[in-house]
């Protein structure tokens, strides 16, 4: 019965800390972070640079969303919609958290220093410090527009990638990091709508709480709007087919007329929410797919 109510303990532990790393946000992650490398290579990467430099996205992001649990716990613990976090930090523990967390980004960048260069090493340091310290500790807590500038960690997972095949970036990873910089506030800015009465027990300054509903949707549509003409840049420089152009142009117009419908006509913000996600992860399959099958 002690050896079995160990192992029960052991695994709601694990749990834990898998909640913590944030699931949803390490496959998109790996998804721009594996566009970037497909991109740098021009097709399938290599295995070892490919392999290396996913387990050096996954380990540092893993890493980073659990230190980011830890230093927002105190705001976390006022909002509810963040309630199976904050008893996954505390079934893990801090320390344990902060111990695992810090292995997991020193493993990253052990392996970007063994197996890749030092670009990768400096980018993945970037994106680890701009995400906890600016970003985490002042620019959220600070200003309704701290979602642009804390976007540039958020994106840096497709110059890591990218880096990782060629040790250097090139024009077209400067434009995919560019897309997914402008897709990161309007991802942001629809979450926010959809809790902003959470932010506000925060005492966050997100942007629907400080500037009024009406404010952020124009900004959602602004930022989304600009995202069309920047994917179909990949085509206009020669990085991805016409085909891909027509395919990012249809796949822009239905995410642009689902933002408008949910955001101003249905009010079902968390509809926009999960439009933002699904048109990202569909617009780098759709790249990675268009570059591999050329």
């Amino acid at each position: 019965m002690d050896e079995f109510m160990k192992q029960r303990h052991q695994a709601r532990r694990f749990k834990s800390a898998l909640l913590l790393t944030r699931p949803v946000i390490l496959a998109l992650v790996t998804l721009s972070g594996f566009t970037g490398m497909v991109l740098a290579a021009g097709g399938l990467p290599a295995a070892g640079n490919a392999l290396a430099g996913g387990a050096v996205l996954l380990l540092s992001a893993a890493g980073s969303a659990m230190l980011n649990s830890v230093l927002d716990y105190s705001l976390d613990c006022r909002m509810p919609r963040l309630t199976n976090r904050i008893l996954a930090l505390e079934t893990l523990g801090r320390t344990k958290t902060i111990l695992v967390a810090t292995t997991l980004i020193v493993a990253a960048l052990l392996l970007s220093v063994v197996y890749l260069n030092l670009l990768v090493t400096l980018l993945t340091l970037a994106a680890v410090f701009g995400y906890l310290v600016p970003y985490t500790l002042r620019l959220k807590r600070t200003s309704p527009f701290g979602a642009i500038p804390g976007s540039i960690p958020g994106a840096l997972p497709v110059l890591i990638g990218y880096a990782a095949i060629k040790a250097y970036i090139g024009p077209d990873g400067l434009i995919l990091f560019l897309l997914v910089l402008l897709w990161q506030p309007p991802h942001f800015w629809t979450l926010a709508l959809r809790y902003q009465e959470d932010y506000r027990a925060a005492g966050l300054p997100v942007l629907p709480a400080t500037l009024g509903s009406r404010y952020t949707k124009t900004f959602i549509l602004l930022y989304a709007t600009a995202l069309l003409p920047l994917s179909l840049s990949l085509c206009f420089f020669g990085y991805c087919s016409v085909g891909f152009a027509v395919l990012a142009f249809f796949t822009g117009a239905i995410f642009l007329a689902i933002l408008i419908r949910a955001l101003f006509f249905k009010s079902q913000v968390i509809q926009a929410f999960h439009a933002t996600n699904g048109y990202l992860t569909l617009l780098l399959l759709l790249i990675v797919a268009d570059i591999c099958l050329k």
